[in-house]
């Protein structure tokens, strides 16, 4: 079986799942052949994706003279597909966030992945992420005449889904995968129920490494950690506060910050204000070992955010044994069981994450280790990368045109 995965930027730090999918498919069988539009523009510093640059083709970078070699390739050698694309490209563009201009060169892209997939014999096109990937993906099979599906994620679906043709894209796409039961309720909000039946749930999948227990079951340092991108999603000013507030009670804790992004100034004046700021280590982008590294050496998991999809970062902490305190926003509370894995908060609500995180400071080594344990098990049981493989093959057979 053949297909071809279609990503914005990849290899990509927050992306590291995308890589275990494809290998997770690889070692059943699946030739997945790795198309995006552009490069990491962070780095990336894991040593296996560095080597997925090398199997990696760019859409963007070919040069004017490739570039429009392609458009006419398409144009000649399937007019009634490209200028149907070129309606459907129209079609977004006419309620979307970003201009026409955009769908044009959204256009462009697509005839340069529709050439390929002719070239290489691919009849299936999976994209990540419903934003210009699907798009991208979409227009392509129109023009190649193959088929295409796309995995919805979280905030870049629901945050403006009627802006960048949610609907459009799910009725023409042959299948949805979903990460989360949220994430399948919010694209079948906006279909016709005869579509709903092409949504389906496949869960993110651990990184093998997962698999082997931590070095230790559980750690009763007075820190925690935060992974992700320091933006306004990731709601880390009131993680702050929240910090801001034990220190007013007298109670002493480290925050790290594990990550980087376009507020990492805003929030570094934050703890200052907030008098945290000889508590609060921000690391900038690291790699997915040295991420585990600095999840173990923390007594539990903190997300503050106010959306979401299902942030692998929660399960990856729950694989390491370690509790996890997480915001009551979309896929989350299917993963976090309030009191057992963890504990359940409100978006937004300083006083009560602060609240959680010093029952969590509180919480004596057989409760953690207990917790830990179950957060452990229910991670293994619902996140195993190779059952999400399967779950991923079975829906590609038939598009592909092998056998499930």
């Amino acid at each position: 079986m053949r297909v071809a995965y279609l990503i914005s930027e990849y290899p990509k730090v927050s992306h590291s799942f995308i890589r275990r999918e494809i290998a997770a498919l690889e070692r059943l069988g699946v030739e997945v052949l790795r198309y995006a539009i552009r490069g990491p523009s962070d780095g990336s510093p894991d040593s296996a994706d560095v080597e997925e640059r090398h199997r990696t083709r760019y859409v963007l970078g070919a040069g004017a003279m490739a570039t429009l070699a392609h458009v006419v390739r398409a144009m000649v050698q399937h007019p009634s597909a490209f200028f149907g694309a070129a309606r459907s490209a129209w079609r977004l563009s006419r309620r979307a966030e970003r201009s026409l201009l955009h769908h044009v060169a959204y256009l462009v892209e697509a005839c340069i992945v529709a050439n390929w997939m002719e070239e290489e014999k691919v009849a299936h096109l999976h994209a990540h992420f419903g934003s210009n990937p699907a798009a991208v993906a979409m227009l392509a099979a129109q023009i190649h005449g193959g088929t295409y599906s796309f995995t919805a994620h979280g905030t870049v679906e629901t945050d403006a889904a009627q802006f960048i043709g949610i609907p459009e894209k799910v009725r023409r796409a042959a299948r949805v995968v979903a990460v989360s039961e949220y994430m399948r309720s919010q694209m079948c909000r906006w279909v016709e129920p005869v579509h709903w039946e092409k949504v389906s749930v496949v869960h993110c999948g651990l990184d093998e490494s997962y698999r082997v227990p931590p070095g230790r079951p559980f750690n009763e340092v007075r820190r925690f950690v935060c992974v992700g991108r320091l933006s306004s999603e990731k709601g880390q000013f009131v993680l702050i506060d929240a910090l801001g507030e034990l220190r007013r009670q007298g109670v002493d804790a480290e925050l790290v910050l594990a990550g980087d992004g376009e507020l990492r100034p805003a929030i570094e004046r934050h703890c200052e204000q907030r008098g945290v700021a000889d508590r609060v280590r921000i690391t900038g982008w690291i790699s997915g070992a040295d991420v585990r590294k600095e999840i173990e050496a923390s007594r539990a998991l903190v997300l503050s955010s106010f959306a979401e999809g299902l942030p692998v970062v929660l399960m990856e902490a729950m694989a390491c044994s370690r509790p996890v305190i997480a915001t009551r926003v979309a896929g989350v509370p299917e993963l976090v069981r309030d009191g057992q894995d963890g504990w359940v908060v409100a978006p937004g609500n300083a006083m009560e994450l602060a609240q959680a995180m010093r029952r969590c400071l509180e919480a004596d080594a057989p409760q953690l280790q207990a917790m830990g344990e179950r957060a452990r098990a229910r991670a293994l049981e619902r996140h195993d990368v190779d059952r999400s493989a399967q779950q991923l093959r079975q829906t590609f057979a038939p598009l592909s045109g092998a056998p499930a």
